[in-house]
């Protein structure tokens, strides 16, 4: 099929219209500059109450996030730092889980302004990995300790949903031996980040198994997303995207995943997009995004906004982001990528994020040939292998979770947002976090992080044979004593 007729067929307008209401979408941005503007100079009395809200886990008002996003005070930010940590503690415990990002294709028919896979971009080199190839790059993920990844997609006839699918099955048919005990292992969970896909289309990805299915709006700014996206290109349409999550609501994918690209546009607009967005898939499905994505544009080839971006987000101002999406929005699992430099990942982990990558490289086929750097979407900050990033995770007093037992015991959409917002599902967090990682202690870790990481199981073995919660459930915690021992003596993939 040619490109241009492939294209003619991949929007759907029926499927944008039926989400209008009375013909507008959920972004109003008179509404949001008009609650940014009234929010100025809260109060700290005020301040004070939003986040005794957002510890009870209750979504906040925009209102109540524009307060947040203005406060001046360093010792209220302080506060705010403290209450995110402490929110993301008492929803989602003590557990980071990592996954490892891979790069099935660079092809694509859009031209974003910022990225170095637009179609415009002739230095890109090209390439689609082919089954083969996806399972030697899963191979070599696998070596590194993962169980989770999520595959990226450009957007192109040749990488559409045929292409997704087969390399989807690809993944989940590699078994691997871990270079320290021999065990087999293999890829527990997919995730998927492509481009809005008709309903149809979203049904059959749903059958491969998938966990979460991941659409950034990039930009919620509508005067910006034509600026980046041109309007002759499928990722022009504004509405479109907007509502690719929705569409796989109705598909019966009930796990999704939102995200805005910080520095096209004012990131207190965006954070307010983001809320915005979680709000409206509330209301209509009563289940907010499983994780919301915050990453800075970073220099790509081919692209020179992404080396003078007009709204470039400061340190200072990316940790006040994060902080604030946390007490927004308590029930989201909020992902750290590798786009950002060590020394800020780890303060920002400590602001209340739960997910983040390691080992990550972005170049198609680039963990098994990682001299190929000239397929890469973004430049990234973080290249440290998985050990490393988890010898400093808990250095913090963290545990490594390798957790998918979430999607396999059926804990997603509507399910696992009432056990987040009761402070259950970290209970369970906390049990497969340590299932996990004393996998990975027998499987992959160095002596260092061997030494580091037995001391923080007996830390957390020892919570969970004390809290009140566990106490009070004696064959749960029977349960998970005997998936325990069941690892100590050889056995593997044990989840509760």
């Amino acid at each position: 099929m040619r490109v241009s007729d492939w294209k003619k067929d991949v929007i759907k307008p029926s499927e944008i219209d039926k989400y209008l209401v009375d013909g507008k979408d959920f972004i109003c941005e008179e509404t949001i500059n008009k609650k940014i503007k009234e929010g100025e100079n809260p109060s700290d009395q005020y301040i004070e109450q939003i986040i005794d809200k957002a510890l009870s886990v209750k979504t906040l008002a925009p209102e109540e996030t524009a307060a947040l996003l203005n406060v001046t005070s360093e010792e209220m930010w302080h506060k705010i730092f403290d209450a995110a940590l402490e929110l993301k503690k008492k929803v989602y415990d003590n557990r980071i889980v990592f996954f490892a990002p891979l790069y099935c294709s660079n092809l694509c028919v859009n031209n974003c302004e910022y990225c170095g896979f637009r179609e415009k971009n002739c230095t890109e080199k090209r390439a689609i990995l082919s089954p083969e190839e996806v399972k030697r790059e899963t191979k070599s993920v696998l070596n590194e300790g993962h169980k989770r990844l999520i595959m990226v997609f450009g957007e192109h006839p040749k990488s559409d949903i045929d292409y997704m699918i087969e390399s989807i099955k690809a993944v989940y048919e590699v078994q691997e031996k871990a270079p320290n005990s021999g065990k087999e292992t293999n890829i527990r969970r997919v995730n998927i980040n492509a481009a809005p896909m008709s309903i149809d289309k979203l049904k059959r990805l749903k059958e491969t198994d998938i966990g979460t299915y991941q659409v950034f709006q990039e930009t919620y700014h509508r005067e910006t997303y034509s600026q980046v996206h041109p309007m002759n290109t499928l990722k022009g349409d504004y509405r479109w995207r907007l509502y690719a999550l929705h569409r796989a609501m109705d598909a019966g994918l009930d796990d999704v995943a939102i995200g805005a690209l910080f520095g096209l546009y004012d990131w207190k607009f965006e954070v307010m997009g983001l809320l915005y967005h979680t709000l409206d898939l509330e209301r209509r499905y009563g289940v907010g995004p499983h994780t919301i994505s915050f990453p800075r544009i970073t220099p790509a080839s081919g692209s020179d906004l992404s080396e003078n971006l007009p709204y470039q987000v400061s340190d200072q101002d990316f940790k006040k982001i994060v902080a604030v999406l946390r007490l927004s929005v308590p029930t989201a699992g909020l992902i750290i990528t590798a786009r950002e430099k060590p020394e800020l990942k780890r303060e920002v982990i400590k602001l209340g994020c739960t997910q983040t990558d390691a080992s990550t490289r972005i170049g198609i086929g680039g963990y098994s040939d990682q001299i190929n750097q000239d397929t890469e979407q973004f430049t990234i900050g973080d290249p440290r292998d998985l050990d490393d990033v988890i010898q400093e995770i808990l250095k913090e007093g963290f545990i490594p979770s390798f957790c998918t037992a979430g999607y396999r015991c059926g804990r997603t959409g509507e399910t696992i947002m009432g056990m987040l917002s009761h402070c259950v599902e970290g209970k369970f967090c906390k049990l497969n976090g340590v299932l996990t990682f004393r996998e990975y202690l027998y499987d992959y870790a160095s002596k260092e992080t061997k030494k580091l990481g037995e001391a923080v199981i007996a830390k957390e073995l020892s919570e969970i044979h004390q809290e009140p919660y566990f106490i009070d459930r004696p064959k749960l915690v029977k349960k998970f004593d005997q998936q325990y021992n069941d690892i100590l003596i050889g056995k593997r993939d044990r989840y509760i």
